[in-house]
């Protein structure tokens, strides 16, 4: 049986069974915010201002479980794991594609990472956790 595509970034996903009802509520320094709504808690996670480890619960729960656990809020590519992919062959677009980035993986490929700079541009946003995936999620 094959898997339904992901929905784009914003939408909320209507996984069965997955942590993600109507509304959440987020715990940011003892401080329990809410309710919002996936869209809010997306523009969140984007600005930073929940990590991927931030304890969140949804409306009809009184369980907390990790942000990233939330169906579509984060990406499905590691941090880390790109930070390493950039480092060790970056240079020929393999971060890009990892990420989705096809048509940026090609260029930086066809021009072997802008002769080097490109690549250590990309490394250094990267580790700056500035380079979210192909569909606007940030890593993990």
């Amino acid at each position: 049986m094959t898997q339904p595509p992901n929905p784009p970034y914003g939408n909320q996903p209507q996984a069965p069974g997955a942590p993600g009802g109507g509304s959440f509520y987020v715990n940011v320094l003892g401080q329990e915010q809410g309710p919002l709504d996936f869209g809010t808690l997306a523009q969140m996670a984007v600005s930073n201002q929940i990590k991927a480890d931030t304890p969140v619960r949804t409306a009809d729960s009184q369980q907390f479980f990790a942000a990233k656990d939330v169906p579509g809020l984060y990406s499905d590519k590691e941090w880390l794991t790109t930070v390493l992919i950039s480092w060790l062959v970056g240079i020929f677009g393999v971060d890009r594609f990892y990420l989705g980035y096809t048509g940026l993986g090609v260029g930086k490929l066809l021009t072997l990472g802008g002769c080097g700079i490109w690549a250590i541009i990309d490394l250094v946003l990267i580790l700056l956790r500035k380079v979210p995936d192909a569909q606007g999620r940030p890593l993990r």
